[in-house]
């Protein structure tokens, strides 16, 4: 299968402070009571406390097709012969005294969804669990140096995967994540409806002049997102031949509000987005239909990105692990090669944690409470 980099940066965001105020505490839930504190721990594991994950091949990502909906629901609440066969509450509480595990979280809300999962049941089962948000090339330094022992989204990394993976086999591919990572041009509903034919690329040179702005100039303004993305929107308006030019939004956070803040006030806007991510159950944007990938038209990549003149490959998002962890990190590490969900469970709790205001953890229990045969499944034997 062919891999292509991530459209994320390998440089630490400048907006930190304001993905932080996304997270910010909300509504706290309420702890469940000692007695379910005490099954549930008596529930989960031992293990060491150091790091872990299985050796595999690399991920599948550009030529890796979307299952069903049917198929990625039942990923995701299917029963394995390792889950708990009791009814246990998840308590995001225990003793931390099993050990400590590493995650680092990435610079976009659904990751810490991830995260936020993984992390409360890591807790109750007894360990001590270090979170930090990392540049994702810092983060695969880590797995070398100690500072990381678990990335639980990766968005295909080949030139990494071959150093830390492959050649130094510090770290170790941990299997899939169960999200499928689509990244597309999107336009908000409103335009749809008035302008049907604005779907199709080659109508888009007409539609030119409703998207110019001051930064812009006499082209349609393109909003792209995060410019320590991985974007391929400037080759791709290039080598189309389209009247627009590129105009970075900054961050997530500035393309969610100007998606918003499109669709609402109907001011025309087109930009780069992706999924999963929470914004598209509030406002279903319409996806633009460029040429479909192939892998010819991605070529050699890392000689012809210039050339690139159709729509981005669908990525199969996998976990990374460092081998030390993946050697003995035990129960730890199980949950970890365990745990799959889909795009539409991170984006459920993405939006708890985003729109309704409440915190990580909080978020993550009310996913856990609604969904107890899911994890189950990934809690290792007792």
């Amino acid at each position: 299968m062919r891999e292509w980099p991530d459209r994320r940066s390998t440089e630490r965001r400048t907006d930190e402070e304001e993905y932080v105020t996304q997270r910010r505490t909300g509504i706290a839930r309420l702890a469940a009571g000692s007695a379910v504190l005490t099954l549930a721990l008596a529930a989960c594991s031992g293990g060491t406390g150091s790091s872990a994950a299985p050796s595999a091949a690399a991920p599948s990502t550009a030529a890796s097709v979307a299952p069903s909906t049917a198929a990625s629901a039942a990923a995701s609440t299917a029963p394995s012969a390792a889950a708990s066969t009791a009814a246990v509450a998840a308590t995001c509480k225990g003793a931390g005294d099993k050990g400590t595990v590493k995650m680092m979280i990435n610079q976009w809300v659904g990751a810490a969804a991830n995260v936020a999962v993984v992390q409360c049941l890591l807790t109750q089962m007894g360990y001590d669990v270090k979170t930090d948000t990392l540049a994702e090339e810092v983060a695969w330094q880590g797995l070398e140096n100690g500072q990381v022992d678990v990335i639980l989204e990766n968005w295909g990394h080949p030139d990494l995967e071959k150093t830390y993976i492959t050649d130094k086999k510090v770290a170790q591919n941990a299997g899939p994540n169960g999200i499928k990572g689509l990244i597309h041009w999107y336009l908000p509903p409103w335009m749809v409806a008035k302008y049907p034919d604005i779907t199709d690329w080659n109508n888009l040179n007409k539609y030119a002049d409703l998207f110019k702005t001051s930064e812009s100039g006499d082209k349609g303004q393109f909003l792209a997102s995060d410019p320590t993305f991985v974007q391929e929107d400037r080759a791709i308006i290039k080598n189309l031949g389209l009247n627009f030019k590129v105009v970075d939004s900054g961050s997530e956070g500035a393309s969610i509000a100007a998606f918003q803040q499109a669709e609402a006030q109907k001011t025309p806007l087109i930009g780069y987005f992706y999924d999963p991510q929470w914004l598209l159950a509030e406002i279903p944007l319409v996806p633009v239909k460029l040429p479909p990938y192939t892998d010819a038209c991605y070529g050699d990549y890392a000689k012809d990105r210039d050339k690139i003149a159709c729509d981005y490959p669908e990525y199969t998002l996998n976990k990374v692990v460092a081998t030390k962890f993946a050697e003995t990190g035990g129960a730890a590490y199980t949950l970890v090669k365990n745990f799959q969900w889909t795009n539409a469970d991170q984006n459920e709790v993405a939006a708890s944690i985003t729109h309704d205001n409440l915190t990580p953890e909080a978020a993550a229990k009310k996913w856990l409470d609604a969904h107890q045969a899911a994890w189950q499944a990934w809690m290792p034997a007792s």
